[in-house]
């Protein structure tokens, strides 16, 4: 069950990348000068969402939780920020 909840997690915030990255390329912010930095998070998103379900299938409960949780965890500290500022209504001055 751990490791779905990370896996779900991370293919959220894979999806989120790939959103961005097809945005980008409809209005033109992701060109030619910027394209080697978009190929390689992509590479690390879909290695890290395929690696740790990889490991799932081989048997390797824990490794596949820990890899999974390089996008999940930073992913879950990004959506906890975001709901804090929504709620907290903070002064920014």
């Amino acid at each position: 069950m751990k490791f779905w909840s990370l896996w779900f997690v991370a293919m959220i915030v894979a999806a989120i990348v790939v959103y961005f990255f097809a945005v980008g390329l409809s209005d033109g912010t992701v060109s030619s000068f910027n394209l080697g930095l978009w190929v390689a998070i992509l590479l690390v998103t879909f290695a890290v969402t395929g690696g740790s379900l990889w490991l799932k299938l081989a048997g390797r409960q824990g490794w596949a939780s820990l890899v999974a949780s390089v996008l999940a965890v930073p992913g879950l500290l990004a959506a906890l920020f975001l709901i804090a500022v929504l709620l907290t209504n903070p002064r920014w001055n």
